[in-house]
């Protein structure tokens, strides 16, 4: 969980958003909800959140631990995944219906701390966590004792628009000037 987070934001099937460049110190204290409006071609889907701090590309290399590259390092400050079927209910889980657009809310927990000036904030939304989180075979079906077959290709999508703001709510800590 303390990887560069590089990796993920160079795959195709990862959606990155990102700050400009900071022009002010921002800090936020509390919870982390991401608030999606997703559909998937399947019956079933998993949503993963991830709350990256992204280093300037001028940061020193000196301290970086085995040759790590610290200048633009993607620092993973939260991260979490949510299996769709649990949106209503952990005790009755219930299929999506494929192609409708449907709103996921989850908590990437609490957190407290400050994107420096010069970073940028970043955003990662992708579908599979794998190997930290078991595969999703895109059905609505017992994983555990899912079969070959049961593994289907699926087309995700996260909305967002007036009608489906997809978001992240975070609380920003105002400045105080002296």
């Amino acid at each position: 969980m303390v990887e560069d987070q590089r990796f993920a934001a160079r795959r195709p099937d990862v959606l990155v958003y990102k700050s400009d460049v900071l022009t002010e110190d921002v800090t936020i204290a509390g919870p982390i909800i991401a608030d999606l409006f997703v559909s998937t071609t399947g019956t079933d889907a998993d949503w993963i959140v991830k709350l990256i701090d992204v280093y300037p590309d001028t940061t020193s290399e000196r301290g970086a631990v085995s040759g790590m590259r610290m200048g633009g390092f993607q620092m993973l400050l939260a991260g979490e995944v949510f299996r769709a079927r649990y949106r209503n209910s952990f005790e009755n889980p219930e299929p999506l219906v494929p192609s409708q657009v449907t709103e996921i809310a989850f908590d990437l927990g609490d957190k407290c701390h400050t994107f420096e000036r010069g970073h940028r904030i970043m955003v990662q939304v992708q579908s599979t966590w794998f190997p930290v989180i078991d595969r999703n075979p895109q059905r609505f079906v017992n994983i555990y004792h899912a079969t070959e077959a049961d593994y289907q290709t699926a087309v995700h999508q996260v909305h967002h628009s007036g009608e489906f703001p997809s978001r992240i709510r975070i609380r920003v800590l105002e400045r105080d000037w002296d």
